[in-house]
């Protein structure tokens, strides 16, 4: 893998001219990238807006508190005002560097359900997004703890591993939601994520597992990879139809890069409506405002956006030790600190949330077939990311609806690359999303009221008892409800002759020939559950499209060895 090949062009027409260019070095992009580059025969460029990710606190587990909202790792953004969250508006962290994401989340390892997955075979028609199709290329990617069996995969780059902790009021939350109903659960993964146990994290041996490792590292020697970093792209260009390159800044200087064959946009699901739009895909309304010609009217392009809204319900407790109080001295510093340094276990090897749960919001309602809400509960409490821990012990239970109805968006507000896109995630705008969230509150407090945690005489802090009534409780989910970082759908894929969408189920753009969208931007629905490892997923089933169709353009073979046959029954 070479690095700096264009850096000495001297003029924006001199660059350099590759078969495939791979816009942004997050999840994805390491994805396509490294595989497209197992192909001696092809050049591949990746272009990353951000750096390498040689930040020491990426691959501490707990530095996710030093990466986001860092300007190093993270693109810092920013919602509008949301009506719904009662007038505020939230940080929006994405990754910027390399790895995406992946660098700076909370190594979550997450499939989703399988109806999430037969949806979007629905949609998309293409049987090949269905479950069972789909799994086989979990199972690729992945390197589990336990090794290889009919749900799980071994020997893979993904590495998958349990957690190297346990607290006593996690343990004792997990009986709690056992005595209300909800059973116990080893394996969040198998289509079916009912239950409550710890998640499996993308760690290895204690250290954060990011794509960049398990993608780009084993890619290094190759010489038919480029990998730019500190350079952003501004805006694809075309040649009629034909997606024929990339315009960029390294640096501080212009430059140019030809695609032979294709572009494929991997930026993510703020980055990549954005590039479209600066492009002159999208609405040609919307395009019009800002005086950028219209290459394809796609309206569908920025509409769409699903995120996981997050309500943080806060407990103090007495009698039980969390890392509020852990942390709150020196000498328990100098504890945490020696115990990751000497073993890679303790808080400091903790991902963000530890232990989860996926249950029905109303046990009681008849209509709902699988869990549509899901937790991450954490040993600690503080009033809003980026504030010190409580000075008093206390846990959190954050709850998200799985599914939501509100759709948002994300849209240029200028021609200019330089200038942020309007992000809109309309949270909590439907009358469904409205009580699911009330429905939510009102679980969590079941939970904290069973037998098990008594003993610990849980007080809420937050949002607080006096929210009772059903419409308290939507306002309450308002003042608590915060991202939790899953931004998806804002290029969705879709048949041609669905209007609202942007790719085809082999997530080729709708009416433009060598571009592609490959990134959490495509999925026409949220998965059910974090969302780093579906979007590796749909990397890793677009790479095996890519390199089938140039195989089967060049009437050399029908298909690439290994490839799945699920990619294949998609031709």
């Amino acid at each position: 893998m070479s690095e700096g090949k264009i850096k000495g062009a001297s003029s924006k027409q001199s660059v350099g001219e590759f078969d495939y260019i791979v816009i942004g070095a997050g999840t994805a992009g390491c994805v396509v990238a490294s595989r497209l580059s197992e192909d001696e025969d092809v050049s591949v460029l990746l272009i990353e807006a951000g750096g390498k990710d040689d930040y020491h606190w990426i691959h501490i587990p707990v530095g996710y508190l030093y990466c986001i909202g860092n300007s190093r790792t993270d693109w810092r953004y920013k919602t509008c005002v949301e009506a719904g969250l009662n007038g505020r508006a939230l940080a929006y962290p994405r990754g910027r560097v390399l790895g995406g994401c992946s660098s700076i989340n909370g190594m979550i390892y997450m499939r989703g359900q399988s109806e999430d997955y037969d949806e979007w075979a629905r949609i998309a028609g293409d049987s090949s997004w269905r479950w069972e199709t789909v799994l086989e290329t979990f199972r690729k990617s992945e390197d589990f703890h336990a090794g290889a069996s009919g749900a799980h995969g071994a020997g893979g780059p993904w590495r998958v591993e349990k957690q190297r902790l346990k607290w006593d009021i996690l343990e004792t939350f997990s009986e709690a939601a056992q005595q209300t109903g909800i059973p116990a659960t080893d394996d969040f993964n198998r289509g079916d994520n009912t239950g409550v146990g710890y998640f499996d994290v993308n760690q290895k041996h204690g250290i954060r597992w990011n794509a960049s490792k398990a993608y780009l590292r084993p890619a290094a020697k190759r010489g038919n990879l480029t990998v730019l970093t500190n350079a952003q792209t501004r805006r694809l260009m075309f040649e009629n139809n034909q997606c024929t390159g990339i315009e960029f800044r390294l640096g501080d200087e212009p430059r140019m890069a030809r695609a032979r064959r294709e572009v494929i946009l991997c930026a993510g699901a703020v980055n990549s409506p954005q590039l479209l739009e600066l492009s002159g895909i999208g609405s040609a309304a919307r395009l019009a405002k800002h005086g950028i010609g219209v290459v394809k009217d796609l309206p569908g392009v920025g509409e769409n956006l699903q995120d996981h809204l997050q309500l943080r319900m806060a407990f103090k407790v007495q009698g039980v030790r969390t890392l509020n109080t852990l942390s709150a001295h020196w000498w328990g510093k100098l504890k945490i600190g020696l115990e990751y340094g000497m073993f890679r276990s303790g808080p400091m090897a903790m991902a963000p949330s530890q232990l989860g749960v996926f249950a029905k919001s109303d046990p009681n309602d008849g209509t709902l077939t699988r869990p549509d809400v899901q937790y991450h509960v954490q040993p600690l409490s503080l009033e809003r990311f980026g504030e010190p821990l409580h000075p008093f012990d206390a846990f959190t239970a954050s709850v998200c609806q799985l599914r939501p109805s509100s759709r948002g968006s994300v849209h240029i507000t200028s021609s200019d690359p330089a200038m942020a896109p309007r992000i809109a995630p309309n949270y909590l705008s439907t009358e469904e999303d409205r009580h699911v969230a009330a429905n939510a509150l009102r679980l969590t407090r079941r939970i904290v009221s069973a037998p098990a945690l008594e003993r610990f005489r849980p007080q809420e802090i937050l949002p607080g008892i006096q929210f009772q009534t059903e419409d308290e409780l939507r306002h309450a989910a308002g003042d608590v409800g915060t991202t939790i970082f899953h931004p998806v759908g804002t290029c969705r894929m879709g048949m041609a002759d669905d209007p609202d969408s942007v790719v085809d189920s082999r997530l080729r753009v709708h009416g433009v020939n060598g571009l592609r969208v490959v990134d959490a931007s495509i999925m026409p629905t949220i998965t059910s559950g974090n969302t780093n490892s579906p979007t590796l997923m749909i990397a890793e089933r677009a790479s095996e499209m890519i390199r089938m169709d140039r195989k089967r353009e060049a009437k050399t073979a029908g298909c690439v060895p290994g490839l799945t046959s699920a990619c294949q029954s998609s031709l």
